[in-house]
């Protein structure tokens, strides 16, 4: 079988974990930062808008072509004067975010991220999104845990997580994983990217529970330092908690007697149903439900919050047991380019920034284009019936109340489950926040990297427009994520407390029934 979802948080590669090599005798920013002329960055700029007009089939998803026109023009006129890498980089960052997909993602050269993560140039300690503000989440002598950040450098907590916003692609229309994203994802190797590198970081704000304004100055740090600081966050003992780098992929426990919890932390227990895995997480899946059906279990809470994606048909497996209804994957997915053929070939790089494509893979990936679509035909290759099976309700039918527990961060693979629960599970209550993957349809399935060949900036995008198995629901408007029955958010005082506040709604909502 197939590995279509691309993981999500792994298209987010602009993180402090990219780890630098040995630096070159003579290292600076000069050197990899470079000034890119007008016409350079016109003919990257006509690159980048070509690739995507023939092989992103979901650049006017979200977008007319009138507004798709207007904002190259933008663009065009932004880099009429000659700019550093970064510069016109943030440009792209922008016209990558408008399209509409969580499956979008654009990154500077290697040499460039490699030279930014050996500098001492990094913000010291974690900050976190709560409320709408910045909080500080480590405890020092300096700054206490949970104070609110005012300022970094001059520029207010707003406009610092506006400017981050671009680098925080979602499907549709979504904003939640930008609130979010330009704070708890921004504070590392983005904010060398947004601002520059800094020897120091002048940050003014208030203590908890107090409207006190203060200024502490901090140095800059290493890259070394930062992880090391991020592991003593103040957070870290909650935020484990639905970590897929912590946690196992997937697991059940009954949380009391009326009530299970079946988490999925990422979909990645299997690469498709020919892994040898896949049978082994089958039976796990089934047993869980065994055990609910056996013992008369009137409460599940099945918990994908930070799910990033994975793997088909990792997903689908529990929704078997929790539907009446046939489903399907999608009902309609295509490419809009010619199966046998990869566009712009003199640009192509490969399915991940971190590697190019060798001539073996090449080949292997151009066997899975023929073997996953149909030949080309006005326009689009479709998706071949075949790789898209029917799924039917499996017994034991589990017969209590269902609770969905998402958050922003929910994506791909994801998503799609929620999007599955939201259009045919019985008996369920979604709480959370709306997830950054869409309810109608997404772009997934494939990544395409390419390479821009002045600015050496790469840019990728998942080929196959995917219209979900998704009926319309009047609390589902167009171009938005899952929509929760109960939005819920942490809150201040769990967060200094380290209470799980959207664990504790839910299990409120079980003992109020």
């Amino acid at each position: 079988m197939r590995k279509l979802f691309l993981l999500f948080l792994l298209s987010q590669s602009l993180s402090p974990e990219i780890m630098a090599g040995t630096p070159p005798a003579n290292d600076s920013t000069g050197i990899y930062n470079k000034v890119l002329t007008p016409r350079q960055m016109k003919e990257d700029l006509q690159v980048f808008r070509d690739i995507r007009e023939k092989a992103n089939s979901g650049l006017y998803r979200y977008r007319t072509q009138k507004q798709i026109d207007s904002i190259y023009r933008w663009a065009a006129r932004e880099a009429k004067k000659p700019l550093s890498t970064t510069e016109y980089y943030k440009i792209l960052l922008q016209l990558t975010d408008f399209e509409g997909s969580c499956h979008n993602y654009t990154e500077v050269g290697k040499d460039l991220l490699d030279y930014l993560n050996r500098q001492r140039g990094f913000f010291p300690y974690d900050v976190k999104y709560i409320e709408g503000k910045i909080v500080f989440n480590n405890q020092t002598a300096d700054i206490p845990a949970g104070s609110r950040v005012l300022s970094v450098n001059g520029v207010p907590d707003t406009a610092l997580m506006q400017s981050f916003y671009k680098y925080c692609t979602a499907d549709g229309y979504t904003i939640t994983q930008k609130l979010t994203g330009s704070v708890q994802r921004s504070f590392g190797l983005r904010y060398l990217l947004e601002y520059g590198v800094k020897d120091h970081f002048t940050v003014t704000f208030t203590p908890p529970y107090s409207t006190e304004v203060k200024t502490v100055t901090l140095p800059a740090v290493t890259l070394d330092a930062r992880k090391a600081n991020l592991l003593q966050r103040f957070s870290a003992p909650l935020d484990s908690i639905i970590d897929y780098n912590v946690q196992p992929t997937h697991s059940f426990r009954m949380m009391d007697s009326s009530t299970g919890l079946l988490s999925f932390r990422i979909f990645s227990m299997a690469d498709g149903a020919d892994d040898p895995r896949f049978p082994g997480y089958v039976r796990f899946i089934d047993s869980v439900f065994q055990v609910l059906d056996k013992n008369a279990v009137p409460n599940l809470i099945i918990d994908i919050r930070g799910n990033p994606g994975g793997s088909d048909p990792t997903f689908e497996q529990p929704m078997m047991y929790l539907t009446d209804h046939p489903f399907k994957e999608n009902v309609q997915a295509y490419i809009n380019f010619d199966r046998d053929t990869i566009p712009y070939m003199q640009y192509f790089w490969g399915v991940s920034t971190t590697a190019r494509m060798t001539p073996a893979e090449l080949v292997e990936g151009k066997k899975f284009l023929k073997e996953n679509f149909q030949p080309y035909s006005k326009g689009r290759s479709y998706q071949a019936p075949a790789v898209n099976p029917v799924y039917h309700p499996k017994q034991p039918a589990y017969k209590g109340h269902l609770y969905l527990m998402m958050d922003e961060n929910t994506a791909s693979a994801a998503s799609h489950l929620a999007s599955l629960v939201r259009a045919y599970a019985r008996n369920v209550t979604i709480a959370g926040v709306e997830t950054v993957g869409g309810y109608y349809a997404h772009n997934g399935h494939s990544p395409l990297v390419y390479e821009l060949p002045h600015s050496k900036i790469k840019t990728k995008f998942s080929i196959v427009y995917v219209e979900q198995d998704a009926p319309v629901k009047p609390m589902q408007p167009e171009g938005r994520g899952i929509m929760p029955d109960h939005e819920v958010w942490q809150t201040f005082d769990d967060y200094m407390k380290g209470k799980d506040t959207q664990m504790e709604y839910v299990r409120k909502l079980i003992s109020g029934k």
